[in-house]
């Protein structure tokens, strides 16, 4: 720290330290400010000038130090000097002080925080470079941190130090006039229409400005673009996958008048190429793995005959059973328009359609965003020529690949490098990461990796892909591990190393609509865009790419479009599931250790085996885990992972328990029916209630039983009882009495 810094920030400390040694604050209090009101109202009618500076630049004192009371300060300045001065001076030494702590942050922590805690700050920097004044001033006009620390934080951000003033000037005027005019009141002394009225605004004045703030916000937005007097439809919906059905869905059944587009299959992923096709694979895998297992259930052999394009073809059945509930004339028959074309956003209030009967322009009060997302292909070399297959071709293949190589070790990659394996392709996964499902923590991690060795999957962890390249005919893989070069040679490539959402083709370039760092559709927390009108839900706007979360994210894109005029509401992430569906199973909700450690958030940890779980014995699946992280001392869930049979329908009881604030006590007080896997919950909850008992109270138990048959006295008892915890001492008792 340079000698000026330091001495700025001695003199700062000092003034502080010497308002509360001195007991300063005493005179920044209602009843002093009462107890002298006659004495201050006679100097300021004999000296205003002198008053008023003097009150101002004890203001600017105050803000600038960031010294509590201010807000009284306010209040006084109205009562004393009435509005109109009141307001002058207020105005103005409010937004001087503040620029004040701005510069004296600015000056003694910009450079160090920056360079420390630069990747924190990180969305306050990118707000201030991308609007800068627009971000202060909503700060200002609806505050959702104190004053004064606006003023420090801003002074780590490159905002200039003149808009810093002038946006504060401006910001802080409105809520500045109401509480002066609170202030006039005050000063009578009593109970008035005007003063009740001027604490009212004060409790409305944050939301009345919000909704000003919005209105200017979205003014600015759209102002270059036309709007019709009148609208074809509420609503137009782009994209028929999970999250645009269900938009659709909503707008129909409050009698919306609300379009949907899609250009190329209703369901989109879920139930063309993700969700329904790989769950029906996974259940003929599954078949042909158990009965392999044959001799574990008792029986001297069993086996299959197959043929791989058979099973594939029960796949595409399964689609077209399920295809009805998505199907166009369901959706008609609810009250959809549903449109086969490609669509393009022409301006926040104009939709084109594409046909193949030509180009239709639609025109709507509101736009939902549904595009869902595509697999993603890195640009590894050779990649194009060796040929591969994602997660949305796969389907097509009727021969089954002797050698498979699966590019990828997350969920999708995962599911379907085992059910490849059981159907007797030789498989090898390729993950450039420590471990398989790096979301889940490494020991959930391992079960699978194990697992997938043992039914004699090749996995390959650490292996970063270099090159595809083809040698005599031969496709080979070349990976880097440990600074040493691997080749596998194959025979089909599954590429499954993520999806992209999809962003592009359809108007959002034209628009400016912006898209985030992992490339998704920029929503509030309202599923809105930068334009007002228009939300995005589902795979395109994330964070999460499931079929359930979709849903989820439709309902408040959809509520809020049609009425957000009225009520808007925040979407909920608070309690997110997710499953993948290899064996064993993994589910999860909330946080699991990993996660907890990463973020610092302190948790309790209990397991159950589910080895030792009757009914997992007895199905020869005794194998798995239920994980719980819980508050220290508490019974509040903070997350749960199971791995193991049926982990995905298991998961629902912790779902439930999290989102409705059910703690462990009242799991392990529920009724499960034995035998069934959903003890394994039951029986975590029970292993988190032993884990609470200390070794004081099995000691005070047994000294209590003792005394109950007559076998110790009553001292030995209230000896144990006084070694236990207060709490503990006050429950006994209560019970005794």
């Amino acid at each position: 720290m340079t000698k000026s810094k330091l001495t700025l920030l001695i003199v700062i400390a000092a003034l502080i330290v010497a308002f509360f040694a001195f007991d300063l604050d005493r005179f920044f209090t209602l009843e002093f400010f009462k107890s002298q009101q006659a004495a201050i109202d006679a100097y300021v009618r004999a000296n205003p000038l002198e008053a008023g500076l003097a009150f101002f630049l004890i203001y600017v004192a105050v803000t600038g130090l960031s010294l509590p009371g201010a807000a009284l300060m306010t209040l006084v300045a109205g009562a004393v000097f009435g509005l109109l001065w009141g307001t002058v001076i207020v105005s103005f030494a409010s937004s001087i002080g503040a620029t004040l702590a701005f510069l004296a942050s600015r000056f003694l922590l910009r450079d160090w925080v920056q360079e420390k805690f630069g990747d924190k700050l990180k969305p306050i920097n990118d707000g201030v470079a991308k609007e800068g004044a627009f971000y202060l001033f909503a700060l200002r006009l609806v505050p959702a941190f104190p004053f004064f620390v606006i003023n420090l934080v801003m002074g780590l951000t490159p905002i200039r130090t003149w808009t810093f003033y002038w946006v504060s000037q401006l910001g802080m005027f409105a809520g500045t006039i109401v509480y002066v005019y609170a202030g006039t009141k005050l000063g009578e002394f009593r109970i008035s229409i005007g003063l009740l009225v001027a604490f009212a605004l004060l409790g409305v004045f944050p939301l009345i400005a919000k909704k000003v703030l919005d209105a200017l916000k979205a003014r600015k937005v759209l102002a270059r673009w036309p709007r019709p007097k009148s609208f074809d439809r509420n609503l137009v919906v782009i994209g028929a996958g999970s999250a645009g059905l269900v938009s659709a869905y909503i707008a129909a059944a409050v009698k919306a008048k609300v379009t949907l587009v899609e250009k190329h299959k209703m369901g989109g992923d879920c139930l063309n190429t993700g969700c329904v096709p790989s769950k029906a694979l996974i259940k003929s895998a599954k078949v042909i793995a158990t009965l392999k297992r044959a001799p574990e259930l008792g029986l001297k052999s069993a086996a299959a005959e197959f043929d791989f394009a058979d099973i594939m073809e029960r796949v595409q059945r399964v689609i077209r059973t399920v295809e009805p509930h998505d199907s166009v004339e369901r959706y008609t028959a609810l009250g959809v328009e549903c449109i086969e074309g490609e669509a393009k956003i022409t301006s926040p209030y104009t939709v084109e359609v594409k046909t193949a009967s030509g180009t239709r322009t639609l025109t709507t009060r509101a736009i939902v965003i549904a595009a869902g997302a595509r697999p993603f292909v890195p640009p590894i070399p050779g990649i194009e020529e060796v040929g591969y297959v994602t997660s949305d071709t796969v389907w097509e293949l009727r021969k089954l690949p002797e050698r498979l190589v699966v590019l990828g070790g997350g969920p999708i990659g995962s599911e379907l490098t085992q059910c490849f394996a059981r159907l007797g392709s030789r498989v090898t996964q390729v993950e450039m990461l420590p471990r398989i499902l790096i979301r889940e923590d490494p020991e959930i991690s391992d079960m699978v990796t194990q697992q997938f060795r043992k039914e004699g999957i090749d996995v390959l962890i650490n292996h970063k892909a270099k090159q595809f390249v083809i040698e005599n005919g031969e496709k080979v893989l070349i990976c880097e591990t440990s600074g040493k070069e691997v080749r596998v040679p194959f025979d089909t490539l599954l590429c499954a190393v993520g999806r992209i959402a999809n962003t592009e083709g359809y108007g959002l370039e034209t628009l400016g609509v912006p898209v985030t760092r992992t490339r998704t559709v920029e929503v509030n927390e309202f599923m809105q865009t930068v334009y007002p009108n228009i939300y995005a839900c589902g795979d395109v706007a994330g964070p999460y790419q499931f079929t359930h979360t979709a849903a989820h994210t439709a309902w408040y894109a959809a509520v809020n479009a049609l009425f957000g005029s009225f009520r808007k509401y925040r979407a909920d992430f608070s309690v997110i599931p997710w499953a993948t569906f290899t064996d064993p199973e993994v589910a999860r909700v909330g946080l699991n250790e990993t996660e907890a450690r990463e973020k610092g958030v302190p948790c309790e940890i209990t397991t159950y085996g589910i080895d030792d779980l009757d009914r997992a014995i007895a199905d020869e699946d005794a194998h798995g885990v239920v994980k719980v992280l819980t508050v220290p001392g508490k019974d509040k869930i903070l997350g749960a992972t199971i791995a193991g049979e049926h982990a995905g329908d298991l998961i629902i009881e912790f779902i439930l328990a999290m989102r409705h604030g059910i703690g462990l006590n009242k799991i392990l007080g529920t009724i499960h029916i034995y035998p069934t896997l959903a003890e394994a919950n039951k029986y975590a909850a029970g292993a988190w209630k032993r884990s609470g008992v200390t070794t004081g109270q099995l000691a005070f138990a047994e000294a209590f039983q003792n005394w109950m048959r007559g076998t110790a006295s009553l001292s030995a008892v209230g000896g144990r009882l006084l070694r236990l915890p207060r709490d503990k001492q006050r429950a006994f008792q209560a019970g005794q009495h």
